[in-house]
């Protein structure tokens, strides 16, 4: 369906507003189906998902607005959602309002509504929860809110889809009919009297203005309209005059209008509900007097997390070992075919192959973990774990919802940041994506069993062995939460806010609405994020590959041969390939700032797999398997490479990897932003390279930092 705009045609804009948890999601999905795209609000991060219904012959246009409670915005998604409604926002005007109202919290919903009046824009109500309603014995009267809304009102129950086509065609007669919200907010006549006093004297002097948006200049400075007459002393002049009779000595505008408006919503809840006083939470009560116990609520959230970060380490695994195989595959296809091309091969294998299976390792990982929070969302226990972690979190300047993201990026940074849009304003967001990346990633387990296998286990045991794999979970962790507190402090200046949260009734998830999340989050990581690491891989390949020539490799093979006369096809093909790495340009800035890390305890061989693994952690055991001469097919439990690290010397013939400094890399890896796919995601989430590379500098001296205090002091005491 199109609509006249300013002399052409365009398709008709309906926005989706309501209150957080009155099932808009849910409404928005059901309308959309599979027709969704999602993207950033130009200039903001708050993320914007629009989709096509069909309607009448054609499609329209739906916006999912973030839930708002009152058209006074206090934070970024907040604002961007009322400038949706208000028609500042790229997409110009709604044509219609679609007002989603969760008839289990009628009068706190109406007060939103209310606001929404002044918009004069067309209005249709969706009524949900009303399934849940009947269930307990209550209904609400359709007809009779719809008289004293001068709307149409229709009851929706999403998952069952059942009056979606009921709604569509109200949007139709909405659009058709123009018609807009009419209602008598019961404002006293102090207020009331003015406002007709100063619209009337708006019109004669040719100022188009609605009487809801006097009234609102009256009783708030900051409103629009006073904006527009600062520039006309006359009527400033009226309006301070006005609302000093009004206001008088102590009153507060805000305060009379939110009475207003609450005592009306109160009147047409009293209305138009049955038992209106006693409608209760029922189960969900019940079930919340254990889970938000101070002790049993507590132990019940530590349980349901390692259940979900368990299962996502359990279950990742194998489907990214498939994935692994898979390009593994691919690469010995494709490997015999541009043999008689050694560049192509590799571009093609290394490159862009292997950038590939980048992408699509992480893959796994990030849809396992939306799963489990689509499912903790939908059944309503998410809000739950974010009000119990609140008080353990709030000293830093986050509030509960951080907790969620940064237990994810365990598992992996890249979901745990996409996580943090749980995070109710853009500074806490903000915050915890900077700190995520430091959370101990499953990517650094391979680093972690090297280096304790080969250098603590021998000396202290498996038992130590052990605990120290454990304590190297909890090294990021250290540092993050007093990390939060001085961003707060002094990059971002942020401050603590109120936690308000809508606790919802608990029901189960619906299936629809976490395969459309699934779905959705693969196609953002795949466009946006995958992009990037794809990129950034072939820039790394490149990297390695070259500076390389013929020449340069029958030198290498001489000087192998004369030192090592017997040696074999393989042995000396690998050391072409660790003398290419060292040659490469990559190895030769591995050498260049061989010095700066010298006091951390590494030399350029390890400097220069740190540089190699910067697209991916994973690739760094592989990477000193190829330097150290043992090819890259090689993995973290391998005990020939074990031995070339225990074996491997500086060249006055000092061991180079002693304990500390194994404890002083593994730290090094715990802190260092050394993976392109967080930066990435970081660039996605914050919408800038700005705090990308800001994550990337503090953590990279954060992790050089520690790592040289560690080597230099238990170098000095071992």
């Amino acid at each position: 369906m199109s609509r006249s705009v300013a002399g052409r045609q365009r398709t008709a804009l309906v926005a989706l507003v309501g209150n957080p948890n009155s099932g808009k999601t849910s409404l928005f999905n059901a309308l959309t189906g599979s027709n969704q795209k999602v993207g950033n609000y130009p200039g903001v991060t708050v993320e914007r998902v629009s989709g096509r219904m069909p309607l009448g012959e054609g499609f329209a246009e739906v916006i999912d607005v973030p839930g708002l409670y009152s058209m006074r915005a206090v934070s970024l998604d907040e604002e961007v959602a009322t400038e949706v409604i208000s028609g500042v926002a790229e997409e110009g005007e709604p044509d219609v309002l679609v007002c989603v109202i969760d008839a289990s919290h009628l009068e706190r919903n109406l007060f939103f509504f209310s606001q929404l009046v002044g918009a004069q824009i067309p209005t249709v109500v969706a009524l949900t929860m009303t399934d849940i309603l009947k269930s307990e014995g209550h209904f609400v009267d359709t007809e009779r809110l719809a008289s004293a809304l001068g709307v149409e009102v229709v009851p929706v129950t999403s998952h069952k889809n059942l009056g979606l086509d009921n709604l569509k065609l109200a949007i139709e007669r909405t659009l058709a009919e123009n018609i807009k919200p009419e209602v008598d907010l019961g404002f006293p006549n102090v207020v009331r009297e003015p406002v007709f006093r100063l619209h009337e004297r708006l019109a004669r002097a040719g100022v188009d203005v609605t009487k809801s948006s006097v009234r609102e200049a009256l009783l708030d400075e900051n409103a629009p309209l006073n904006r527009r007459i600062k520039d006309l002393p006359e009527f400033k002049t009226a309006f301070d005059e006005e609302r000093a009779k009004i206001l008088g000595e102590t009153a507060q505008g805000k305060t009379i209008d939110a009475q207003s408006r609450y005592a009306w919503a109160g009147r047409i809840k009293a209305e138009v509900s049955q038992n209106p006083n006693q409608l209760s939470r029922g189960t969900s009560d019940r079930i919340d007097a254990f889970l938000t116990h101070r002790v049993f609520g507590p132990l019940f959230f530590f349980l349901v997390m390692y259940l979900v970060f368990q299962s996502i380490y359990t279950l990742a695994t194998p489907l990214m070992d498939l994935i692994g195989s898979g390009i593994d595959a691919v690469k010995g296809g494709i490997a015999p075919l541009l043999e008689r091309w050694p560049l192509v091969q590799s571009l093609v294998v290394d490159g862009v192959v292997t950038g590939i299976g980048t992408v699509l390792t992480f893959l796994p990982q990030i849809l396992i973990l939306f799963f489990f929070i689509a499912l903790l969302e939908g059944s309503g226990y998410l809000a739950r774990a974010a009000f119990l972690m609140d008080r353990m979190l709030g000293w830093c300047g986050l509030n509960g919802r951080a907790f969620i993201p940064l237990l994810s990026s365990f598992a992996c940074a890249v979901p745990g940041i996409m996580a943090a849009r749980v995070m109710p304003d853009q500074r806490s967001r903000l915050a915890t994506v900077l700190v995520a990346p430091l959370m101990s990633c499953s990517a650094r387990l391979p680093v972690y069993v090297l280096f304790i296998g080969a250098f603590v286990e021998p000396r202290f045991g498996p038992a130590w062995a052990g605990f120290a794999l454990f304590l190297m979970h909890f090294v990021g962790l250290v540092f993050a939460v007093p990390t939060v507190w001085l961003l707060n402090k002094g990059v971002l200046k942020g401050r603590r806010l109120p936690f308000v949260l809508e606790l919802p009734r608990y029901q189960w998830p619906r299936a629809r609405d976490v395969l459309v999340s699934l779905v959705s989050r693969a196609k953002v990581f795949l466009n946006t994020a995958g992009t990037i690491i794809f990129f950034l891989s072939i820039v790394i390949w490149g990297l390695l590959y070259f500076p390389r020539s013929d020449q340069a490799d029958l030198s290498y093979r001489a000087q192998y041969t004369q030192s090592h006369p017997s040696a074999t096809t393989d042995e000396l093909s690998k050391y072409v390939d660790a003398r290419r790495i060292q040659d490469s340009y990559l190895g030769r800035f591995g050498r260049t700032i061989e010095p700066v890390f010298i006091p951390a305890g590494f030399d350029w061989r390890l400097t220069t797999a740190i540089l190699a693994a910067f697209p991916a952690r994973e690739v760094v055991v592989s990477a000193m398997g190829i330097i150290f001469d043992l090819g890259g097919d090689i993995d973290e439990k391998s005990p020939d490479l074990r031995k070339a690290l225990a074996k491997a010397t500086w060249p006055d013939g000092r061991p180079l990897v002693t304990l500390p400094t194994a404890i002083s890399l593994m730290v090094f890896f715990a802190l260092c932003a050394q993976c392109m796919a967080t930066l990435a995601t970081i660039k996605r989430e914050s919408g800038s390279w700005k705090w990308a590379a800001y994550a990337f500098l503090y953590m990279t001296a954060l992790a050089y930092g520690s790592a040289v205090v560690i080597y230099q002091i238990g170098s000095r005491l071992t």
